[in-house]
């Protein structure tokens, strides 16, 4: 559910194992992720679920840094 009341065009949450396949490296490096506080997370009943925004802000930043790189800034 939105908070504009339009339909959502994708997932809210990504579960572990969708985004170790996402970035393609292993589940375990995903939970050591969540608990060092590198990628948020929420636990609901027991399992950890990764708002889909922080993936979303993830690959901005990438993708921005890279450009920076390409261009010679930092």
């Amino acid at each position: 559910m939105t908070t504009t009341g339009a339909p959502s065009a994708g997932p809210i949450f990504y579960d572990v194992q969708e985004v170790a396949a996402m970035l393609k490296m292993s589940r375990m490096t995903v939970y050591r992720a969540i608990s060092t506080g590198e990628l948020r997370a929420v636990r609901v009943r027991g399992r950890w679920l990764v708002p889909a925004q922080v993936i979303e802000t993830l690959v901005e930043n990438a993708v921005a840094g890279a450009t920076a790189d390409l261009r010679g800034g930092a």
